[in-house]
């Protein structure tokens, strides 16, 4: 029991919200910690002590939980999205006093934020929904946070956030007011797409080395462990370096070729590309990525289907070539960049239209800042993203940034042997191959729209616009066709 009221309060003690109870404690603010289940509770305050006696102090009913925080009063939810929230807010509400501020700190979706934060506004509360990124190890030790909805809300815990955010030299705490709404859980949304797609970019990257060039896993791990040191610094690099070095603990060989072939997704993702899709945004690497993850969840489809065209003379791999392995890996390494690129430019765009619909002024560099450090996707990468929105906040896309588009050329060569290679050889590269396709498409001033946008009109009078005359046109293409074929 806490001797004076304590500065915050977190409800939902699974493994984030314990960590980030204790990375808060650890900044010196006193916290009280809730959960339903109450062994939860025990087991973090043991935890405070064990870590230096953190001022940790646990409660088993929401009232007692409510009563110790000051006011007004700023409780963080990290409980499952969904109806768990709504049940959460109901219980918390019914001890909350107007001018509190509940904290949603979950991956949620946007609108069922903003629906809450209108709903406890009728009690005189306030409301934030907060992506956190960086998983367990960020969520203690400093994660990215990615606030948005009422500044009120927080004005009141930005001082907790400031010091309980990942810090990185010469940028600054991770952490900003993104904006109104459900800003901070969308951005969160978004990033966690292009995780996504950067995931599944360094899959295929791997894939290729592989099955191809035939590295070992002790190879890729050196690969891994350099590229890391040059333009793909970043958590995700340097974590697939660490995959490739550990060793099957039950068994021979390397874990990772242990591990099955079948990707999870708790559904951000997903939302990802149907919100691209309803915005109109493209964004081919992100939706490549998601499909990626639906296929390797038809494991025993594609077991059956091996069988079928091992019969028919395909093999896993179609070409046996030798490769140059020292070409190869630097070929890869570029074409890994550029699709990079790719995915973040598309993430971005996806980012400022939506800002755009809802009039929330999101500041792209200033995204890129914050994730700079704690979350998922930090890179070294992101300087250069943070300073391509510092040189023209209304950049339209990354690729035509005069920094990005002069890498873009020096690597696009590469790219191409990767992906051409990777066809030859059977070895599926969707991202890249999307990516690719994605800059090609972009930077072209004619595309063969006009042939579908012919069609259109032929079938169903969509009617066309021309390049040499103002106005809409319709022509009638069955008859003359018909004409001409009397």
């Amino acid at each position: 029991m806490a001797v004076q009221p304590t500065r915050i309060g977190l409800a939902g003690l699974a493994v984030m919200g314990q960590n980030l109870a204790l990375n808060i404690a650890s900044k010196g603010f006193l916290i009280s910690v809730y959960n339903r289940t109450t062994s939860k509770v025990d087991e973090t305050v043991e935890r405070a002590k064990k870590e230096g006696n953190l001022p940790v102090y646990g409660f088993h009913d929401p009232e007692s939980f409510v009563n110790s925080i000051q006011k007004p009063r700023v409780i963080i939810m990290l409980v499952k999205a969904g109806a768990p929230v709504d049940q959460t807010i109901k219980t918390l509400s019914a001890y909350l006093e107007k001018g509190d501020c509940i904290v949603d700190g979950g991956n949620e979706w946007y609108e069922n934020t903003e629906r809450r934060e209108k709903a406890v506004a009728e009690n005189g509360f306030l409301y934030l929904g907060m992506g956190v990124s960086g998983g367990e190890e960020g969520a203690r030790n400093g994660p990215s946070m990615m606030p948005g909805g009422s500044f009120e809300a927080y004005k009141n815990i930005e001082d907790i956030l400031l010091k309980v955010a990942a810090q990185v030299r010469d940028s600054g705490p991770c952490v900003t007011y993104i904006g109104k709404g459900g800003s901070g859980n969308f951005v969160k949304m978004v990033h966690n797409g292009i995780e996504y797609g950067d995931m599944q970019l360094i899959a295929e990257a791997y894939d290729v080395l592989k099955s191809v060039g035939k590295l070992t896993n002790e190879e890729l791990h050196g690969v891994f462990t350099e590229w890391n040191k040059g333009e793909l610094e970043s958590f995700l690099v340097e974590i697939t370096a660490d995959i490739f070095g550990i060793k099957d603990d039950k068994g021979d060989g390397h874990l990772v070729d242990k591990v099955l072939d079948k990707t999870g997704m708790k559904g951000t993702g997903k939302w990802t590309v149907q919100q691209a899709a309803e915005l109109s945004v493209p964004s081919p690497t992100i939706e490549s990525s998601l499909d990626a993850r639906f296929l390797s969840g038809l494991k025993d489809e594609r077991v059956q289907a091996a069988k079928v065209f091992k019969e028919g003379g395909f093999g896993d791999v179609l070409t046996d070539q030798t490769v140059d392995k020292k070409q190869l890996i630097d070929d890869v390494r570029k074409a890994l960049y550029a699709s990079k690129i790719c995915s973040y430019a598309q993430g971005m765009n996806l980012i400022r239209a939506k800002s755009v619909e809802k009039g929330w002024g999101l500041k792209l560099g200033e995204l890129a800042r914050i994730w700079k450090g704690g979350c998922i996707i930090r890179a070294i990468f992101l300087d250069r993203i943070k300073q391509a929105y510092d040189r023209n906040a209304e950049l339209a896309n990354l690729l035509v940034d005069p920094e990005f588009a002069k890498e873009i050329i020096e690597r696009q060569s590469a790219w191409r042997r990767v992906v051409c290679l990777s066809i030859n050889s059977g070895i599926s590269t969707p991202g890249m191959s999307a990516s690719l396709a994605y800059f090609d498409s972009y930077r072209r001033e004619r595309l063969p729209a006009n042939l579908v946008q012919a069609q259109r009109d032929y079938f169903g009078a969509h009617t066309y616009e021309r390049t040499d005359m103002e106005g809409s046109f319709h022509t009638e293409w069955f008859k003359i066709a018909r004409q001409s074929k009397m």
